[in-house]
């Protein structure tokens, strides 16, 4: 693994109220964004068809992109929900909203519209909104009870409350942040993105509990085993990042969307994650062993 230089940040300069300002206001920004998807759209994010039932359409099309996509849309009949490019192979990725008992039809239409407009019919594919609500309703309680499951882990580790609870905390904030990110970057909501969500709860895990367990039950003073806590998560969790970018970068280049979104989704999150250890999560510890423990 490639081992980052981490500089030894001075905490005794700041606060926890100071510590915890930052995570908590970007936290607080994150749940107003989803809030107010939620008020406009009737969800807290946008979905892909893989959860609202939908027909997908991949076309090849020679020539500038603007006028590809002005013939797609001339095309069909109903209007595309989305129009994606691969460049590297002149394939546009037609995505169509449907409604549910007419999924069949809608797609031998959309195929038939597309031939009769001269389109290079790649694949067509199809996802019913009936089947695309029992997989939203399986991948959203999946998502809670790996939530839940990693809070009674956590709290049955360390068996005392703050703690636990600034693990739980830094966790939810990871999955809020990158969940509104996705919002302003209309990125949906995917099988795809609901994988990446839940492997951020291990991440945020995994370096939450790797600074809860040398800051509480090794040897040292606390800043001493704070630091030593960062030069391995954050090295693990700066490498990660380095990764998602690379994968991410390359899938936007060979227009794999579904890896591209997973990518992005993940750089936010692990960067969340980066801030949230080490100030939020770092914060309530600090209260905790010279203030709450004596109380």
């Amino acid at each position: 693994m490639v081992e980052f230089t981490v500089p030894e940040v001075d905490y005794t300069r700041y606060t926890n109220r100071q510590l915890a300002a930052i995570p908590l206001a970007v936290l607080a920004v994150a749940l107003l964004i989803i809030g107010g998807w939620y008020v406009m759209t009737g969800s807290p994010v946008n979905q892909g068809i893989d959860f609202t039932g939908g027909t997908e359409v991949q076309v090849a099309i020679d020539g500038p992109q603007s006028e590809a996509e002005q013939q797609i849309r001339t095309a069909f009949s109903a209007e595309p929900e989305s129009i994606r490019s691969v460049p590297a192979q002149n394939v546009y990725v037609v995505t169509f909203q449907s409604d549910p008992g007419s999924d069949a039809v809608q797609a031998s239409e959309l195929e038939q519209q597309a031939e009769d407009a001269g389109l290079d019919v790649r694949s067509i594919s199809t996802v019913s909104a009936n089947f695309g609500g029992d997989t939203q309703t399986l991948a959203l309680g999946g998502l809670a009870v790996a939530f839940l499951g990693m809070s009674v882990l956590v709290f049955a580790m360390f068996r005392v409350f703050v703690p636990s609870i600034a693990v739980v905390i830094s966790a939810f904030s990871d999955i809020m942040i990158p969940l509104a990110l996705m919002n302003v970057l209309g990125i949906k909501l995917s099988l795809g993105t609901v994988a990446a969500l839940l492997m951020l709860i291990g991440y945020s895990v995994d370096s939450d509990i790797l600074l809860n367990n040398h800051i509480l039950r090794r040897s040292g003073d606390f800043y001493e085993s704070t630091y030593r806590a960062m030069r391995t998560g954050v090295t693990m969790t700066l490498t990660s990042i380095v990764a998602m970018i690379v994968m991410t970068i390359t899938a936007t280049l060979f227009g794999i969307q579904l890896l591209a979104a997973i990518g992005t989704v993940l750089v936010f999150g692990l960067a969340t994650d980066l801030m949230n250890t080490y100030l939020l999560n770092l914060s309530l510890l600090r209260w905790y062993k010279f203030e709450g423990v004596n109380q």
